[in-house]
């Protein structure tokens, strides 16, 4: 293979790679984190207020996921 035969390569997007999924899965990953501190704060400053209120406030929006999971 001689200097002229080489094939080139986008190096560019293979360095890359595919930023998209990547990038929508650290902000996935950073919003749970953010909210579990969140909560542990409210835990730390309320006490079992804190745990108990965020859990009975998100439980209409459980009550539609698990509705949108069951009927696929």
């Amino acid at each position: 293979m001689t200097l002229a035969d080489t094939q080139s390569t986008d190096l560019h997007s293979h360095i890359n790679g595919d930023k998209g999924e990547t990038g929508a899965a650290v902000k996935l990953i950073f919003t749970v984190l953010v909210l579990l501190v969140a909560w542990g704060v409210s835990i730390f400053k309320w006490g079992v207020p804190g745990l108990y209120i965020p859990a009975v406030a998100f439980t209409p929006l459980m009550y539609l996921l698990l509705i949108t999971i069951a009927r696929g």
